[in-house]
């Protein structure tokens, strides 16, 4: 709800920010936030509602939803009314965007005219779960990296960050009592050039994050009210552990870390027991490193036929009674879906994990269309769409390929990201609740630098996030343009690469709107 006022609130040097006891911490960071811009150094006291002049933050009232929050503008005040830390920070984000985009700078800017519209706003996400997955396998990201994109789902209101951290072409996440993890897998000689083509680039290429960076990343994430779910890959695309320890798989070995996309044959042998132990050590630490409530265990993409083909495998799916290779993956799931229940955790996997029968309480993400989170919800399991048609961040911007960065193929355009509705039509309301929001991929295979994620990843991203936010009744994709000629500005202001926006010419024919820096980076890529 958005009701508009006359007159502005204006942000000035006698600015002060007044909460209760419960919302001091967040006072302060709020005093950071606009001080960095405008050179203000704002004061931050507790107490009862402000004065004329004033920010006040009052916790305990507001929308009912957690991250809800109501913000009420008026010339003499600003009030903030949140039922919890996160309704805050989000009436924070909002008060930014209501600011000139000057205020996201990171040095005082003169001339600037502080001014907030008079407004009356009660805001609230229509999911809980509003995310974007950043695969750092393929081409590894270094710390600050993360942080920074952390930094810009904060900004979008983004809640969930998803972090794929292990893949046959490199294991990433420090594992203290498997070091040959990441002094192994963590490298891979070469990487092919291009759609697998017969020619490599013949330089090594590697990275992995220690216990201490992930802490740090975490505690990064969790300040911005952003909860991360570590990705750790099984059964399938776990090449890179198998050249770490050949004895886990199926076939003898020895392996090397991957150096072509795609999916590698060689998996965990799943009947070996040594192959359970192993996981359950790697996830011990895991859970130490991420506290959020899922775990993704990936589950995807799988082949079967080293399972077929071996006596241990076939030895265990006579001794439990499994038919094929689907009820074997449902039966591997389903142990480490009971190591998670244990430790009082939940599993989350791609929606294969719906072949051969679905692990009790595992929380099903849908890649391949909307039918598995479909299927998940009608058999009262939770589910989180991230139908590649849709979400699938690594797709061609344009069908004029040849002026784009190399990207994995398809085509997925602005408009389409926006439209998407995580909540099928197939679904009753009942049904629909297990739908719990929905989330971007950005697969690195064509993504070598953190440049051209961000290119890749905005502005689709920022159209996400309104969809996962916004009720479907309160859209409007030319509004949205409209607003998005501004927010890019802000994305300028930041050092966020972007993809430009398209425009027709009075002929009609479509064109990019390049900033100069847009225009190099897409000419770097694009070969042009």
């Amino acid at each position: 709800m958005i009701e508009l006022r006359p007159g502005a609130f204006e942000l000035g040097p006698g600015t002060r920010i007044v909460t209760d006891a419960a919302s001091e911490q967040e006072g302060r960071l709020l005093a950071e936030m606009l001080g960095k811009a405008t050179g203000f150094r704002l004061a931050v006291t507790t107490g009862r509602e402000a004065s004329s002049g004033a920010i006040s933050i009052q916790r305990g009232a507001g929308p009912g939803n957690p991250e809800g929050y109501r913000l009420e503008v008026s010339p003499r005040r600003m009030t903030i009314r949140a039922p919890e830390p996160a309704g805050v920070f989000y009436a924070f984000q909002t008060i930014r965007q209501l600011l000139p985009p000057e205020i996201l700078g990171g040095k005082p800017v003169a001339g600037v005219a502080w001014t907030i519209p008079c407004a009356i706003i009660e805001d609230a996400p229509r999911f809980a779960w509003r995310g974007l997955m950043l695969d750092v396998c393929r081409h590894f990201a270094p710390k600050e990296f993360v942080k920074k994109f952390i930094d810009g789902m904060a900004l979008h209101k983004f809640n969930v960050f998803h972090w794929h951290l292990t893949e046959d072409q490199g294991w990433r996440i420090e594992i203290k009592k498997y070091p040959r993890l990441t002094e192994i897998g963590s490298r891979r000689e070469q990487t092919v050039i291009g759609h697998n083509t017969r020619s490599y680039d013949g330089k090594p290429h590697g990275g992995f994050y220690t216990q201490d960076e992930i802490r740090e990343v975490v505690a990064h994430a969790a300040a911005r009210h952003v909860r991360i779910v570590p990705e750790i890959e099984m059964p399938g695309h776990a090449q890179a552990a198998l050249a770490s320890h050949p004895e886990l798989a199926c076939a003898p070995g020895p392996f090397k870390v991957m150096e072509r996309w795609g999916i590698s044959r060689e998996v965990y042998c799943a009947g070996n027991e040594r192959v359970f132990a192993f996981l359950e050590d790697v996830l011990a630490e895991v859970l130490e490193l991420f506290p959020g409530r899922f775990i993704h265990i990936g589950g995807d993409e799988c082949p079967k036929d080293r399972w077929r083909a071996c006596p241990r495998c076939r030895a265990r799916m006579k001794a439990e009674g499994l038919r094929n290779g689907r009820q074997l993956q449902s039966y591997f799931v389903r142990r480490i879906g009971d190591f998670l229940s244990s430790k009082g955790r939940r599993l989350v996997g791609w929606d294969e994990i719906l072949e051969g029968g679905l692990a009790p309480g595992a929380t099903v993400m849908s890649w391949r269309g909307m039918e598995g989170g479909i299927t998940a919800a009608k058999s009262g399991h939770d589910a989180v769409m991230a139908p590649r048609p849709f979400t699938y961040l690594d797709q061609y911007q344009s069908r004029a390929r040849r002026r784009e960065p190399l990207a994995i193929g398809g085509f997925l355009p602005l408009e389409k990201v926006y439209r998407h509705d995580p909540v099928p039509a197939a679904l009753s309301a009942d049904e629909g609740r297990h739908i719990l929001g929905g989330q971007g991929q950005l697969w690195r295979e064509y993504m070598p630098d953190e440049k051209q994620v961000e290119y890749m990843a905005y502005p689709r991203a920022a159209a996400l996030a309104e969809t996962l936010w916004s009720q479907p009744a309160s859209k409007n994709y030319a509004d949205f343009q409209r607003r998005l000629a501004i927010h890019l500005k802000r994305l300028d202001i930041l050092g966020v690469q972007y993809r430009p926006l398209d425009a027709k010419t009075s002929s009609g024919r479509v064109v990019h709107v390049l900033s100069s820096a847009s225009r190099a980076f897409r000419e770097s890529r694009a070969g042009v």
